[in-house]
């Protein structure tokens, strides 16, 4: 699936560096529960918090942040209310919707298991594709990429998956929105 940049050699993600409202408990759960390897803690300067690195893959890095004097998350702003097929989608523009691992596709089935062997809510399979509603109820030609959510222990939205084909030109074809196609947010009383 690699493209080429002609305006930057980039090598994936770095890190993506999120904020948790309990460090030990984030470690519990991305290195007990997904088996990610705690690499760098760092401990902020004048006693503002921690940062933390997990490797995800492929030399690429998720981070916490810990503060002190965070505010917490407000579900359906921060992050979705739920699982998709079981709850919202939507989050807050500039908020950070969920985060995708890749996942080979001939252990997605597997590791969706384990996840609920480990007791951990997951969504159903969502196996996306080009109909009108976005997923179909099961693995056909038309699907791109399969999906499980499911949340962290602070509510971050997090997914397994695998992509079921290679993406073609066919593949971008609709035009994009902006910020005058926005339905106006209701305002809280």
């Amino acid at each position: 699936m690699a493209r080429s940049n002609p305006e930057f050699q980039l090598g994936g993600i770095n890190h993506l560096a999120l904020v948790c409202s309990d460090m030990r408990r984030t470690i519990d759960f991305y290195s007990g529960v997904l088996g990610m390897p705690l690499i760098k803690t760092i401990e902020l300067a004048g006693g503002l918090g921690q940062h933390f690195f997990f490797d995800c893959g492929n030399g690429d890095c998720l981070a916490f942040f810990w503060f002190t004097d965070t505010p917490d998350g407000v579900p359906g702003v921060s992050a979705p209310r739920g699982l998709p097929g079981s709850g919202e989608l939507l989050s807050a523009v500039g908020s950070m919707n969920h985060v995708a691992f890749d996942v080979p596709a001939e252990r997605f089935d597997e590791y969706r298991q384990r996840l609920i062997d480990k007791g951990i809510a997951v969504s159903p399979v969502m196996n996306h594709d080009d109909s009108p509603l976005g997923v179909a109820p099961k693995l056909q030609d038309g699907v791109f990429v399969r999906s499980v959510y499911f949340q962290d222990p602070d509510g971050i939205l997090l997914e397994f998956a695998c992509w079921t084909r290679e993406m073609t030109e066919d593949d971008v074809r609709h035009e994009p929105r902006t910020g005058a196609d926005r339905r106006a947010a209701a305002t809280p009383a």
